[in-house]
């Protein structure tokens, strides 16, 4: 019989310590694997020892780290036999260093190559080894280090902004943001409008219906009908909108509208307050180009117009309504503007009945801190 190479015999000491490793499960994996072998190990082992072969077939391991704890424990002592061995050279440097990483930041908020309409990963792992930032680097890398710093380079989002400091547009913000602060007054409403550009499509082939595990599919190929414009006006205090369909969108459509708002919706009402963009076609003058002088003299009478800002259309409460029903009833395509009008007083009769409204809790106070930027310097 062939003597062991390393024999394992451990103190009463060390066998309580090994134990309460293996029961507590309080260390680290290998540790435990580790206290395991050794305590199949041992020649002072009451129930009797395990060769190699029995203690790697319990602990589902090779022969072979069982004879490396052996050896560890006879050589440098129970300590060593459960820690990692530790390292003797200092690791290889990452290759990612924290400086390519702001090159690389840097190099996806820069403007794209000519010819490029944006950077994609692989561009952007090609320029940073080009531009001798590192010999080598994956599209993967790059894409760690984006999704790091939360940049998305193929993503573009249409926004309006702003110029720095403009007096005309702080001034004009303010004042709509003091008309959506003051209480509700039945004799004054507010009513917001806006209106819609529509492309009308008709489809050429008729779509393949809906079925399990398969989408309803059109055809890509349609017939354009021509275009129409879409007016709406709404009353955020009350939940109350309502949308019209015209051919047009100039002066003559826009008079028509205001006139049927005050003369058909809100016949009652002295004087309403009315927030809108600042188009060419959005002004007294329309009412004068539409009707005759006394018509539209009454009419301006009973508006107080409040104008957005350039570049702050986003001041206006209706196009948030006009996201809303782009969303619900526009999602398709609608051949006729006769077939549009349907729809339309389909959903505004739907959503007035729930009178859902919008609670606007942006105020002038607010502005004056979060867009402080867009204020002129004041200077005693």
């Amino acid at each position: 019989m062939t003597k062991r190479a390393y024999v394992v015999n451990l103190s009463g000491e060390e066998q309580k310590k090994l134990q309460k490793i293996c029961s507590t499960g309080k260390t680290a994996a290998r540790s435990i694997r580790r206290a395991q072998i050794l305590l199949w190990a041992d020649e002072n082992r009451n129930e009797g020892k395990l060769k190699d072969t029995e203690i790697a077939e319990r602990l589902h391991i090779h022969t072979n780290t069982v004879h490396l704890v052996r050896k560890v424990f006879a050589e440098q002592g129970l300590q060593a036999a459960l820690e990692r061995k530790k390292r003797l050279t200092p690791p290889n440097p990452p290759k990612v260093t924290g400086e390519l990483e702001a090159k690389i930041i840097a190099l996806s908020c820069s403007e794209p190559p000519t010819g490029k309409s944006r950077w994609t990963l692989r561009l952007l792992a090609d320029k940073a080894v080009e531009l001798q930032y590192i010999d080598s680097l994956s599209y993967d890398t790059v894409d760690r280090i984006l999704k790091k710093g939360e940049l998305k380079p193929h993503l573009r989002k249409c926004w309006c902004i702003p110029p720095q400091q403009n007096a005309a547009f702080v001034a004009a913000m303010e004042d709509v943001l003091e008309v959506y602060h003051e209480p509700y007054d039945v004799n004054c409403p507010v009513i917001c409008m806006d209106e819609k550009p529509f492309q009308l499509l008709n489809e050429v082939r008729q779509p393949i219906p809906m079925k399990p595990a398969k989408p309803l599919r059109e055809d890509s190929e349609y017939e354009r009908n021509g275009t129409c414009s879409i007016f709406i006006f709404t009353e955020p205090l009350v939940g109350w909108r309502h949308v019209e369909v015209r051919n047009q969108r100039t002066r003559m459509e826009w008079a028509e509208q205001v006139r049927a708002l005050l003369d058909v919706h809100y016949p009652q009402a002295p004087k309403i307050k009315l927030v809108m963009d600042n188009l060419n076609t959005h002004s007294v003058a329309s009412l004068y180009h539409a009707f005759d002088p006394e018509t539209a003299l009454r009419l301006a009478k009973r508006l107080e117009i409040h104008y957005t800002p350039k570049h702050g259309s986003w001041l206006n409460i209706a196009e948030i309504e006009l996201s809303v029903m782009t969303r619900q009833c526009l999602g398709r395509r609608i051949p006729s503007i006769t077939e549009l009008s349907d729809e339309l007083s389909a959903w505004e009769q739907s959503r007035n009945q729930i009178q859902k409204g919008v609670d606007w809790q942006f105020t002038t106070k607010d502005a004056r801190i979060k867009l402080k930027r867009l204020y002129p310097q004041f200077k005693d």
